[in-house]
C-alpha cells in the first residue's frame, strides 16, 4: 500500500489566482430532518421505507447537517476551503413537488447561505441531486414528461428565493446515475427497472437541463450555470476487436450521451443502436430545446473502469471489470485508484467546441477510516487527492478550460444505495452522536490551499 507526506508537494498557487477551490456536500446524504418542518416525502425516503439500503439503513438523521450546518460551514471556513457547494431538496422547498412553497424550507436555505456568506464562502447550489418528490413519482417521475413543467416550476422558485445571494448554479447532478441505477437497474430510488423507463428519463432529462438553464438566466440573465456529468476513462480490456468495441460503447453511454445531447449533437445512437428508441419520446421541437448554452460543466471522476465484451449483458454486450478482480490498487467501493483519468476526462471533454469552461465538481475516495488516539490519518484519501490534484494541473497546463476542483466530499454521509458503509468524507462523522472529526487529509488540503 502506497503512502504519502502530510505536506502538499503542489500548491494551489500553481493553478493561478481565479482557480476555483472548494468542497461538495448533497441535501440528502447528509441534511436528515427527512420529515420535519414541513418537507414532503421523497423517493428516498420511500425506497429506505421498503428496506432497499444496504443493512436497511436510512438516511433519516445522516449526518444531521440541517441542525449541525453552521458548525460545519465553521469548520470549512477554518480548514480555509473558499468554496462549498451543496444541494437544495425539492421535497423541503415545494413538498408536493409543485404548488405551495413550505417557507420554513425556504428559510432554512436562507439560513444556510446566510452562513456561507457571512463567513466569506461563496455558495455553489445543485438544483437536483436525485431526491425527486414522492407525489411526482407518483405520477410517473422522470418518465412523465410533465417534469418538465415541474421542474421549471422548481427552478423558478429557488432562483427567485435565493438569486440575490447565489451566483452559481447546477441545473442536474449526473443524469445518467439517477435515470440509469432509478430506472433501469432499480438498484436506486424510485426501484424502477426496464429500457423503456430509462429512455423516457434520460430524454426528459436532458430537456430539463436545458429549461433549467433558461430559466435562470431569464430570471438572472448574470447567473453562472452549468450542470454536472459522472464520467471516468474507458479501457478495454485487451486489444481484441470485441472488447475494444464493447469499451466504445459503454464510453458512448457514461461519457458522451448527455453531453452531446445538451450540445445539439444529438444521441449517440449508432453506437448503441437501443438508444435510437429514445426517439419514441421526442416530440417536434424537441432537437432544439436540448440544445443549452452552460457557462460551464461540472465532471465527476473517480476512476477508470476496464471493459470486456459480454453477450449476456443486454443492449450494451459489455460489462466492466471490478478491479479487486483484476488486482489492482483499489478503494473501498472497489473503484481503481487511476490518477490519469482525471487528466484524460478532462482532455475529451475539453475538446468539444460547445464546452466553454469545465469545474471537477466531484474527486475523492472511500478509504477504511479509524479514529487512532484521537486522529484519522488517512494517508491513503491524503496520497488519492495528491496524485489526482497533479493529474489535474497537467491538464490545466494544456488547456485554459479548467477553471475548478471541488472535493466529494465534506464530510462522511450517507452514500445511497451503500448505506453509512463508505466515507468520503475530509471530516469524520459519529453516527451515533454526530461528533464531528478532522481527518488529516483536511489538514492536508488546507495546507495545499494555503499560501
Amino acid at each position: 500500500m502506497e503512502n504519502t507526506e502530510t505536506q502538499p508537494k503542489l500548491r494551489s498557487s500553481a493553478f493561478g489566482k481565479d482557480f476555483i477551490w472548494g468542497v461538495s456536500t448533497s441535501a440528502l446524504q447528509t441534511e436528515g430532518a427527512h420529515n420535519i418542518d414541513g418537507k414532503g416525502p421523497n423517493i428516498w425516503d420511500e425506497f429506505a421505507d421498503l428496506g432497499k439500503i444496504k443493512n436497511k439503513e436510512t438516511h433519516f438523521d445522516a449526518s444531521n447537517f440541517y441542525e449541525k450546518f453552521e458548525e460545519d460551514i465553521s469548520l470549512i471556513k477554518a480548514l480555509g476551503i473558499p468554496n462549498f457547494r451543496f444541494s437544495l431538496s425539492w421535497a423541503r422547498i415545494l413538498p408536493d413537488g409543485t404548488g405551495k412553497i413550505n417557507e420554513a424550507g425556504i428559510a432554512y436555505y436562507h439560513k444556510v447561505i446566510d452562513t456561507c456568506i457571512a463567513y466569506g464562502i461563496e455558495p455553489w447550489v445543485t438544483l437536483y441531486h436525485w431526491d425527486l418528490p414522492l407525489l411526482l413519482e407518483r405520477k410517473g417521475g422522470w418518465t412523465n414528461r410533465e417534469i418538465l413543467i415541474w421542474f421549471e416550476e422548481y427552478v423558478s422558485v429557488c432562483v427567485r428565493a435565493f438569486g440575490s445571494k447565489v451566483k452559481h448554479w447546477m441545473v442536474l447532478n449526473e443524469p445518467l446515475v439517477f435515470t440509469g441505477a432509478g430506472y433501469f437497474a432499480g438498484l436506486h430510488a424510485p426501484g424502477k427497472r426496464g429500457l423503456k423507463n430509462f429512455l423516457a428519463a434520460a430524454h426528459h432529462a436532458s430537456l430539463c437541463m436545458g429549461i433549467g438553464l433558461r430559466t435562470i438566466k431569464a430570471i438572472d440573465p448574470s447567473a453562472n450555470v452549468g450542470t454536472t456529468f459522472n464520467c471516468f476513462q474507458v479501457s478495454a480490456y485487451n486489444q481484441n476487436k470485441v472488447n475494444i468495441n464493447a469499451a466504445t460503447r459503454i464510453d458512448a453511454l457514461v461519457n458522451r450521451m448527455f453531453i452531446e445531447a445538451v450540445l445539439g449533437l444529438g444521441y449517440p445512437t449508432s453506437e448503441i443502436k437501443a438508444l435510437r428508441k429514445i426517439e419514441n419520446y421526442m416530440l417536434p421541437g424537441d432537437t432544439e430545446m436540448l440544445k443549452a448554452d452552460f457557462d460551464f460543466i461540472g465532471l465527476q471522476v473517480y476512476t477508470r473502469e476496464v471493459v470486456r465484451h459480454s453477450w449476456y449483458t443486454p443492449y450494451l454486450h459489455a460489462r466492466l471489470v471490478p478491479a479487486s478482480r483484476r488486482k489492482v490498487y483499489h478503494t473501498k467501493m472497489d473503484w481503481e485508484v487511476y490518477p490519469n483519468s482525471i487528466y484524460e476526462t478532462i482532455k475529451k471533454f475539453s475538446a468539444y467546441e460547445g464546452v466553454k469552461k469545465i469545474f471537477i465538481t466531484e474527486n475523492g475516495a472511500s478509504f477504511h477510516d479509524e479514529i487512532v488516539a484521537g486522529e484519522i490519518n488517512d494517508t491513503q484519501r491524503i496520497h488519492y487527492l495528491e496524485k489526482h490534484i497533479a493529474e489535474l494541473h497537467r491538464a490545466y497546463k494544456q488547456t485554459d478550460k479548467i477553471a475548478g476542483y471541488f472535493v466529494w466530499s465534506l464530510t462522511d454521509n450517507f452514500e445511497w444505495a451503500e448505506g453509512y458503509e463508505q466515507r468520503f468524507g475530509l471530516i469524520h462523522i459519529d453516527y451515533k452522536t454526530k461528533k464531528r472529526s478532522i481527518k488529516n487529509s483536511a489538514k492536508w488540503y488546507s495546507s495545499f490551499l494555503k499560501e
